[in-house]
């Protein structure tokens, strides 16, 4: 297992990093693989921030919290991301055993007009390494990196697709076509 630990504003020290390592143990024993996982920590003001991110068996678990004491930042991280894997696990467990399984009706998304002869600076660009699964694992994967829209590749119609979070807390789902 291998733990990245950063600090942003704050020296990390041998203590604190071996609490992080020995916290971040009882999350690997729920998984066969677990990839590197990055530990960030940071002072802001008052706020003790932690943020952990946990990329195992296809998945990625994301968390922060933010406390007035570093060692209780980490520990809410540890049992936010304990509660995660659970509800994970369960929802797997529950369509495994049910045959329990929702279809997706596709709403449109809302259209926003781009301004015109504007040049954009992106600022960062990222890669991502896309696996086929179905709309529900990418709705779950989503909501365990608590982002707002998700892109994968969708083994349904084997083509990639788009779920969002709507703004009344439903989920849509794009799927691009070629003209």
């Amino acid at each position: 297992m291998a733990v990245k630990i950063r600090g942003k504003n704050i020296d990390v020290t041998p203590a604190l990093k071996d609490y992080v390592e020995k916290r971040v143990a009882t999350i690997t024993k729920q998984f066969k693989v677990v990839g590197e996982i990055s530990v960030v920590m940071r002072v802001e003001k008052n706020s003790h921030i932690v943020e952990i991110t946990v990329p195992a068996s296809g998945i990625v678990v994301r968390a922060q919290e933010s406390t007035n004491d570093m060692y209780g930042s980490i520990d809410n991280c540890v049992e936010k991301i304990e509660r995660q894997i659970h509800k994970y696990k369960t929802r797997l467990m529950r369509r495994k055993y049910n045959n329990f399984r929702d279809d997706y009706v596709a709403s449109p998304p809302d259209k926003d007009e781009e301004p015109a002869d504007e040049e954009f600076n992106i600022v960062r660009n990222k890669k991502y390494v896309l696996r086929p699964m179905s709309v529900q694992e990418a709705v779950m994967q989503m909501n365990l990196l608590n982002h707002d829209f998700f892109i994968f590749f969708n083994d349904e119609v084997e083509s990639i697709s788009i779920v969002y979070r709507r703004k009344s807390g439903d989920y849509g789902l794009i799927t691009p076509e070629l003209k």
